[in-house]
């Protein structure tokens, strides 16, 4: 049984990681010329900077993965500080204590009351949008000062855009909430339950692809884009442009869209279904500032009139020698894209000055297109996915997004497949 992968970012080659330790043998292709997709990491000016994710969480998967990488001297641990959500001309600290809940001027006292009723108004519903259930059980200011612009800022989308069903219903999945969020999170203050340590590595976030790359060189085919997968007499044919690679076993961890075009002779309906899904694109600019902002970045309140989509203090969390990540754009100014290169700089500056009162000059300028999973309507299509035996889909929009969700639904799928693999149907 040889198991095909398609794709040679951290799920991929985390797939590849957890086949090998199973003893399944698999080969992992990938169309670009450097591992980890959307991770990337570069030095400009001396300075580490991450243009896809800035940080993990080290949840225990991927404290697991870094320990077997032998990666653990090479963490570094992100210093405690506070968040902010910028409105009304100020950044105003998020609050995460009663204590902060008391004293935070991002609500009103009267919002602070409202959030006191949450216990009493009822699980999400599926096809509630987010701003909908946050503004039904949190109440109008919090979910458009305080939990609106934290959640939807992750996926660069608007809360009145993205259906619960698809985004916020996972995560409370993930973490077994079922009723009130407050009451979820009284009771893990009870039980001294801390989230893992964000993290990140000497070198930027792709030094964990990288080693993974570096640990499965000899099964991984960097510049070699699997252009369609087919059916043969006994499993499948992945069709690169130099030969035909038969394999018993697909596993796709590829973008949507590109998903899609591969499942089109095998899976034509979930090919349809997959090429709806919507993504949001973005600008990340990165900033050099002499002035250290404390704490760990920024979210604009999204009725602001600012591109910038939030700010990540690199400098503070990380040390990194005064560097800010800006992202711009999202669901709401994707034509920003289209801009020029001088347009965007001038505008992450202007915008990182009138907002933090400090000046601050563009390193670097990247585009990043269709790059994170938008949750809206669209993704309404995921109900008619459905693949033949033998392909398996292992991607966020599969599940969640994030390295630790990632990692996290490597290891099932790997498992799962190396059940069959080794005939033991009762792991699968």
């Amino acid at each position: 049984m040889t198991v095909g992968i398609v794709g040679g970012g951290i799920t991929g080659l985390a797939l590849q990681h957890y086949l090998s330790a199973e003893g399944v043998e698999s080969v992992v292709f990938d169309a670009a010329s450097e591992p980890g997709g959307v991770i990337d990491s570069r030095r400009v000016e001396g300075r580490v900077l991450d243009f896809g994710p800035q940080r993990t969480r080290l949840s225990p998967p991927l404290d697991s993965l870094v320990d077997s990488l032998g990666l653990r001297d090479e963490l570094r641990e992100a210093d405690d500080g506070p968040l902010y959500v910028y409105r009304d001309g100020a950044r105003r600290r998020v609050p995460f204590t009663p204590r902060e809940a008391v004293e935070t001027d991002l609500l009103s006292w009267r919002g602070k009351l409202r959030l006191l009723a949450e216990p009493l108004t009822g699980p999400p519903r599926d096809q509630e949008t987010i701003e909908t259930f946050l503004t039904r059980t949190l109440g109008r200011e919090a979910a458009q000062y305080l939990v609106g612009p934290l959640y939807a800022g992750v996926y660069a989308s608007h809360p009145d855009e993205m259906r619960v069903k698809h985004s916020f219903g996972r995560a409370l999945d993930a973490h077994d909430v079922s009723g009130s969020l407050l009451v979820a999170a009284a009771k893990a203050a009870l039980r001294g339950a801390d989230l893992p340590p964000a993290v990140t590595f000497d070198d930027g976030m792709q030094t964990l692809p990288e080693a993974l790359y570096a640990a499965h060189r000899d099964r991984v085919h960097l510049d070699t884009p699997v252009e369609a997968v087919r059916d043969a007499a006994e499993g499948f044919r992945l069709e690169t442009p130099s030969r035909s690679v038969p394999v018993s076993t697909v596993i796709l961890t590829t973008p949507a869209a590109t998903t899609a075009g591969l499942l089109d002779s095998v899976a034509p309906e979930t090919a349809q279904a997959l090429a709806q899904l919507t993504y949001n694109s973005l600008v990340v600019v990165h900033l050099a500032a002499e002035a250290t902002l404390d704490g760990a970045g920024h979210q604009v309140q999204y009725d602001e009139d600012y591109r910038t989509l939030g700010v990540t203090y690199n400098a503070s969390l990380f040390g990194r020698d005064g560097v800010y990540t800006c992202y711009l754009g999202g669901s709401r100014y994707p034509d920003l894209l289209d801009e020029s290169t001088a347009t965007l700089r001038r505008l992450a500056e202007s915008e990182f000055r009138e907002m933090t009162g400090v000046d601050a000059r563009a390193l670097t300028v990247r585009r990043r297109p269709n790059v994170m999973p938008a949750y809206d309507t669209s993704w309404d299509a995921l109900d008619d996915v459905a693949t033949p035996p033998g392909i398996h889909l292992c991607a966020n929009y599969e599940s969640r997004a994030g390295l630790p969700g990632r990692v996290r639904q490597a290891k099932g799928v790997a498992t799962r497949v190396a059940a069959v693999a080794t005939g033991d149907r009762m792991a699968v």
